[in-house]
């Protein structure tokens, strides 16, 4: 299991929404922000694999289902060039400017999927990630639990690693429950089938404290 130590930003808030497909991280990293804007904070909402020029490109290669079969270990490493570029051109820079970076998975992403859902070494995997992102660990991370038979159900196309059998998305889920069950100092498990505004508050209630870092508004 990964160890819970690293570096956590002095300046700024990283904030991190992990979960399995159709979990609802993009609904509710983009309602936190949207909150933390109308408190006076500023905010930078990101999301990984993509949103660098080099993600993009990455992204398009990892998930098209045309990319056809990859080395578990190839998986791995595109999917850590794309974190070690969204790190030192995105996140870093944002948090020190004093701002909330809210991002759509992060390196948890990377040790459920590759590490769990491909059966890789998890020790490896992590080594790996945690050098290519310096170390750098979300002062919180969102994680929006929801049963992959109901997730998968909510897409009509699926991507290359959508299309993964349940099998390998149950041992995503059972991963991202465990990362978070060894650090509850730095995760939020929330039962992704409530409400939308009862998981909305139960998150601001966690990240409410941590704004002592963030630019005043």
């Amino acid at each position: 299991m990964p160890s819970p130590s690293g570096v956590y930003a002095s300046a700024g808030v990283f904030v991190c929404f992990e979960g399995g497909e159709g979990s609802g991280k993009s609904t509710q990293s983009q309602r936190l922000g949207a909150w933390l804007g109308t408190e006076g904070y500023p905010v930078l909402l990101t999301f990984e694999p993509g949103d660098t020029e080099v993600g993009r490109k990455v992204r398009e290669i990892v998930l098209s289902p045309e990319t056809g079969e990859l080395s578990h270990r190839t998986e791995v490493l595109l999917y850590t060039a794309d974190k070690a570029e969204h790190v030192d051109t995105v996140v870093q820079p944002a948090l020190d400017r004093g701002e909330v970076v809210i991002t759509d998975r992060y390196v948890d992403s990377l040790l459920a999927y590759q590490g769990a859902g491909r059966a890789l070494l998890p020790d490896e995997v992590e080594r790996v990630a945690r050098w290519a992102t310096h170390d750098l660990r979300p002062h919180l991370t969102v994680v929006l639990d929801l049963a992959p038979e109901a997730g998968l159900g909510r897409f009509e196309e699926r991507d290359r690693i959508e299309g993964e059998s349940l099998d390998f998305h149950r041992r995503v889920r059972e991963s991202f429950v465990a990362l978070a069950a060894a650090d509850p100092d730095h995760y939020l498990v929330l039962d992704a089938r409530a409400a939308v505004e009862e998981i909305e508050a139960a998150i601001r209630e966690r990240v409410r404290p941590l704004l002592t870092q963030a630019r005043q508004p």
